[in-house]
């Protein structure tokens, strides 16, 4: 009885095993991955990757950055610098900043927290992104910067580990001393050296301590000026910092254009896009994605991600990775099928050539309203050929009565850096031309800048309303039997990351936006199927 049943357990064994080797389907990680075979099982787990050295790290830190710390003083000095010029009546000997950085944030009726984003001034003068509750002084005077940590509190040690202690962060940040919280009081509230103080902070919204609030003065329009306009210029760690973001954001997006298999919803988009950041070390994406489909990419913020991407042509993704506190902003759009329609091509090749022709012109000393403005002629050399406006009207004419907008109505590109929509712009959010109000630069292109690229064209029942039909001067411009025609597209945003250079441009992202590369990259990802992609459920 016995030998009987073992007998049988044995050809169980045997039958199972020859079943498991026959498919062979089952893959480790990824897309990327090899099949995992039995003769992977006898090895360590680096063995069972041809490439185990390329997979993401997310401690990984760019060669340039090892060992540096981020330029916290140099920012100080710079805002120093341009308030002191801006405000002649300033003494150096008796002004300083204080700035209390962001905390910890509970959630309504529960233990819980929300997530933790750090005061961006506060991280631009410390250094600090990560670490609630912290407080910097800096004094003019002497050009000192001193870091001040929350106090410890050791039952928290218990829940959550050890905390950074001065010593540690010295050698961390860009700082000349490092005190705790408690140490306000001596080092500046009775510190009769700060009595006749003009202390500038940006709000009291963190400042728990009345006698310490009533030594600093918020809000003022000057303070935030200079240190807004110096974060327009990017130093070069900074660089460093938004090109790894780029980076990761990259390759996120490059992995949801190849695994559509298992993308069948907008959300699955999203996660996939956020689940190679991750892994990558953005840890946070830089701001809410947008991943559309079909006619919903005609909405310029769409946020729901919530719909099936069966049955529709197009598909748009607007996700950046943050890392270090510093986010990118990339665009892409694709067929879902592999192949774009005609439509979906024709309107893909309008914006490309847009973003190409106002990519050539960037530059120190240009002015983005030109070429803001230069997109919108070459929307409408588009249109005319694709029959969308009628041909009996001229590219000046159909200019003149700003007929674009009701197409492409947002402007070309933003500031990028701590924020995605970066500071001191210099919108104009209340110019009457529907060109330009919603442009968010409106200035002069320098050296170091980092601005998006970012031109599209929409075919939205809103937009039509409000920007064309409202208007009967523009209304009788359009074929609008051709506009229907484009309307399952929605639209097409293709947006890349720019640095200002000496002598004209470097695109940050090297994603490809070709369409005909785009169209092998998903066309190979199908091909693939369901089951070469690691999914439980």
């Amino acid at each position: 009885m016995g030998l009987v049943f073992l007998s049988s357990w044995i050809v169980s064994i045997l039958v199972t095993y020859q079943i498991f080797k026959k498919k062979n389907k089952y893959q480790f990680g990824r897309s990327n991955s090899l099949p995992y075979t039995e003769e992977k099982m006898s090895y360590p787990v680096e063995k069972q990757f041809k490439n185990f050295e390329d997979l993401a790290d997310p401690n990984y830190v760019p060669e340039k950055l090892r060992g540096k710390k981020y330029l916290a003083k140099e920012h100080c000095l710079r805002v120093k610098k341009l308030l002191l010029s801006k405000v002649k009546s300033l003494n150096a000997s008796k002004t300083g900043i204080f700035i209390a950085g962001e905390e910890m944030k509970g959630v309504k009726y529960c233990d819980a927290f929300k997530d933790f984003r750090q005061n961006q001034y506060f991280y631009y003068l410390s250094g600090v992104y990560d670490i609630p509750g912290c407080s910097l002084f800096f004094d003019f005077h002497d050009d000192s910067l001193t870091l001040f940590l929350p106090n410890v509190d050791t039952e928290d040690i218990m829940w959550s580990g050890e905390p950074l202690y001065p010593e540690e962060a010295l050698k961390k940040y860009d700082a000349d001393a490092v005190k705790y919280y408690s140490d306000l009081e001596s080092e500046i509230i009775n510190n009769t050296k700060y009595s006749d103080y003009l202390i500038f902070t940006t709000d009291l919204d963190n400042v728990h301590i009345d006698a310490l609030a009533k030594k600093l003065t918020p809000k003022d329009k000057d303070f935030f000026f200079a240190m807004d306009e110096t974060r327009v210029i990017k130093d070069w760690y900074e660089i460093e910092i938004i090109r790894r973001a780029c980076e990761i954001s990259d390759k996120s997006h490059l992995a949801v254009m190849s695994a559509l298999p298992i993308e069948l919803n907008e959300l699955h988009i999203q996660a996939e896009f956020k689940y190679h950041a991750t892994r990558q070390g953005g840890r946070t994406l830089g701001y809410d994605p947008i991943c559309c489909s079909g006619p919903a990419c005609g909405t310029l913020h769409y946020i729901k991600n919530d719909e099936d991407v069966h049955g529709k042509v197009s598909t748009l993704i607007d996700c950046g990775a943050e890392w270090r506190g510093y986010t990118s902003d990339v665009t892409r759009c694709f067929p879902l099928s592999g192949k774009f329609t005609k439509e979906h091509r024709d309107i893909y090749e309008t914006v490309l050539d847009m973003q190409s022709q106002a990519m050539e012109l960037i530059k120190p000393g240009a002015e983005w309203d030109d070429l803001h403005f230069l997109t919108h002629r070459v929307l409408i050399q588009h249109f005319l050929k694709l029959g969308i406006f009628k041909k009996e009207f001229s590219e000046e004419e159909l200019i003149k009565r700003r007929v674009s907008a009701a197409f492409y109505p947002h402007g070309l590109g933003h500031m990028l850096g701590i924020d995605v929509h970066d500071v001191a712009g210099n919108a104009n959010y209340e110019d009457p031309d529907p060109y330009f109000c919603y442009l968010r630069i409106r200035r002069r292109l320098e050296e170091n800048m980092v601005v998006t690229n970012e031109p599209g064209c929409y075919f939205n029942e809103h937009l039509i309303k409000n920007f064309l039909k409202s208007h009967s001067e523009r209304l009788e411009t359009v074929n609008m039997d051709v506009v229907a025609k484009y309307m399952h597209v929605g639209g097409v945003r293709i947006e890349d990351d720019i640095l200002v250079t000496a002598k004209g441009y470097e695109n940050l992202n090297k994603v490809t936006s070709d369409p005909d590369e785009i169209e092998k990259i998903v066309s190979a990802g199908l091909a693939k199927g369901r089951s070469s992609f690691h999914v439980l459920a």
